[in-house]
């Protein structure tokens, strides 16, 4: 009797759901990590936008946190005063910028694109006359493309109209993310197991290094080219007599801003530069050409190779092609911060291969210990 209860009890424990079969079972197992990789693959897509954003927000609050860590080197006041006299200091200078500046770089950026649809016309006719067959539907689709690039550009340098609300979030987050770093640190580690969590707060520690060294540098990388190339256009550009060169203040913060983005950058700051030169004449043209080569080397050979020692490496191409994939997905920001996401990356595969040489190191002297 009690052996037909106990069989009873069994069979109504059974669930109905489950499956006896091993092989079976391991199918479903396998079928169930391929649907779970599948959705996070769609819901990651889906956000990737506001993926994005929390992304932009590292980065500024890894710019915030630079600042004040170099603050800390000369001013031995609390962390919390640092990061605001940082804040103080961006606040003054975007005040500046749309106070005593914002009105000239305003017309100089409504006037931009027509000077330089008028010099890439130029430039068309030209072209033809040397022989080279171009079909003007062609380049007029060619310039309708670029005016495009151009005006999204300029409009955000003038006002920030387009994605006037992902700034405010990018960086009310990131000033969040700058007061308070130890405690999201902590909030993602207890998501995490408890064996992993060591090596999570290390594996950040190293990225927050990384992107703070990588923001130094383009930061200061910015700066240099923008003033350099200010100076060269309105300051030198009279003394020898060729004259200041139209938007001087525009191309500077173009040339500045652009400079953010490796490689890809200097060659569209270049382009425009050399195009509004040649508006004002053969030698004003032949300036900014000059202009331009004299600013990237510097950059290139003494300002970028100092940063360079202190940065993370990453390949040139390996950084165009992200650059292409970010850009298409996401437009202009994802162009700009395509080159700080994949530094991050890097770090990452380089913590992770680190880990795995250690276990390998470690399990062989297990080995040989028995």
């Amino acid at each position: 009797m009690s052996r037909k209860r106990e069989q009873s009890d069994e069979n109504l424990g059974t669930s109905p759901s489950r499956i006896s079969s091993p092989e079976l079972r391991f199918e479903a197992q396998r079928a169930f990590v391929w649907a779970a990789v599948i959705g996070s693959v769609v819901l990651a897509l889906y956000i990737s936008q506001a993926l994005l954003i929390i992304f932009g927000a590292l980065v500024v609050a890894s710019m915030i946190d630079g600042g004040a860590r170099l603050l800390g080197r000369v001013l031995p006041i609390p962390r919390t005063w640092r990061i605001s006299l940082v804040l103080l200091a961006a606040v003054g200078f975007l005040y500046w910028l749309v106070t005593y500046a914002g009105s000239q770089i305003s017309q100089e950026a409504a006037q931009f694109p027509a000077i330089i649809q008028q010099q890439a016309a130029v430039a068309f006719e030209w072209l033809r006359g040397q022989g080279f067959a171009i079909d003007a539907p062609d380049f007029q689709a060619l310039l309708t493309n670029l005016m495009s690039g151009v005006g999204t550009v300029t409009r955000a340098i003038s006002g920030l109209l387009g994605w006037l609300t992902t700034l405010l979030l990018v960086s009310i987050i990131g000033i969040y993310l700058a007061f308070e770093p130890r405690m999201y640190e902590r909030g993602v580690a207890w998501m995490l197991p408890a064996h992993r969590r060591s090596e999570f707060f290390e594996t950040a520690s190293q990225m927050g290094r990384t992107m703070r060294r990588l923001m130094a540098g383009r930061l200061v990388g910015m700066v240099f080219e923008g003033v350099f190339t200010y100076v060269m256009l309105a300051g030198v550009g009279p003394l020898i007599g060729i004259g200041t060169v139209p938007m001087a203040a525009l191309l500077a913060i173009l040339t500045g801003l652009l400079a953010f983005i490796p490689n890809l950058g200097a060659i569209l700051s270049g382009v425009l530069m050399v195009l509004v030169g040649f508006s004002g004449g053969t030698d004003m043209g032949l300036y900014t050409i000059f202009v331009y080569f004299l600013v990237q080397n510097v950059d290139g050979y003494l300002v970028i190779p100092l940063i360079a020692r202190k940065t993370v490496d990453l390949a040139p191409a390996l950084v165009l092609s992200s650059q292409l994939i970010m850009g298409i997905l996401f437009g202009i920001l994802g162009l700009f911060l395509a080159d700080p996401l994949l530094a991050m990356i890097k770090v990452a595969l380089q913590r992770r291969a680190e880990q795995n040489q250690n276990e390998d190191e470690n399990a062989k002297e297990a080995i040989n210990g028995t």
